[in-house]
């Protein structure tokens, strides 16, 4: 797909998203702050079906607002204590009690602890368009993100200018951005080169367990990676210390497993000073 294409298909996506709000202060806002980037456009550029379209913002004060606007859309929030917070530079979703979720007619447990577990991709695959319903209505809460059905992702954990949002990305062929306030899309050459040849280029990330985990997605559809890439990977990965229980539940974030829910919530019923890395090799292969 044409540069040219790219921008009209975002532009016309976003536009068609801000009608939706019915804020008419918070559609403005919006409006002047939002910044599209991610895998959609890659696909957009190997002419591939966008899986969905990440959004983030560039003020922690728009993700506050956006985060606060779809939270009181939730069905229920208000009965179970489903709220925003805000400390540390960190937008996040917290609930007081356990919750189900709609995910296509089904329902879904969120843990009890406090925070809303993820699997973005399970609640944008299973959102089924119903007519008597609103067409970008929040399907699933997570911790760090809101899934709107219509394939759209508004991502809470990270905000700023795009260098800064990129600086938790992994594989470089996702740092290519278009933004709202100017209708550009910026087209980094490295990207694009990682795309033809669709090779793994590995920049560095602050959560490279999940990277980790993503190279199995990206291997089936075809993309290469070499041993450095990996070694880098390895050697961050070797630095955290993946036997603290909140380590682990934050590396493990963005992971499309229920397993891993299942894991950490194991966790959480266990001794702290009794976790090291026979317990947890033990837990993961009950889990799988």
């Amino acid at each position: 797909m044409k540069a040219k294409t790219i921008k009209r298909v975002l532009r016309a996506k976003i536009d068609e998203w801000l009608a939706s709000i019915e804020d008419a202060s918070l559609r403005k806002q919006l409006g002047e702050q939002t910044i599209v980037t991610g895998g959609a456009i890659a696909s957009m550029l190997l002419q591939e079906t966008v899986n969905d379209y990440d959004i983030y913002f560039r003020t922690m004060d728009t993700a506050i607002a956006a985060a606060k606007y779809y939270v009181e859309k939730f069905p229920g929030y208000a009965i179970h204590g489903i709220s925003v917070k805000h400390d540390d530079g960190r937008v996040r979703i917290v609930t007081g009690k356990g919750y189900r979720g709609e995910t296509a007619g089904d329902v879904r447990t969120l843990q009890d602890s406090g925070e809303i577990e993820e699997s973005y991709e399970e609640a944008e695959n299973a959102a089924i368009a119903v007519d008597d319903k609103p067409k970008y209505r929040p399907i699933f809460l997570s911790t760090n993100a809101i899934t709107l059905a219509n394939k759209v992702q508004i991502i809470l954990r990270f905000w700023g200018e795009p260098d800064a949002i990129h600086e938790n990305y992994d594989f470089v062929h996702c740092t290519n951005y278009w933004t709202s306030w100017n209708d550009d899309l910026i087209l980094r050459p490295a990207a694009l080169e990682t795309l033809l040849s669709r090779e793994l280029r590995y920049v560095g990330s602050k959560y490279p367990v999940c990277s980790v985990f993503r190279l199995r997605k990206f291997i089936k559809r075809g993309w290469s990676i070499n041993a450095g890439q990996i070694l880098k990977m390895m050697m961050q990965i070797s630095a955290l210390d993946l036997t603290d229980p909140l380590v682990l539940e934050d590396q493990l974030t963005g992971v499309d497993s229920a397993y891993f829910i299942e894991i950490m919530e194991k966790l959480k019923e266990k001794d702290p000073t009794k976790v090291n890395t026979a317990y947890l090799v033990e837990i993961i292969d009950r889990m799988f």
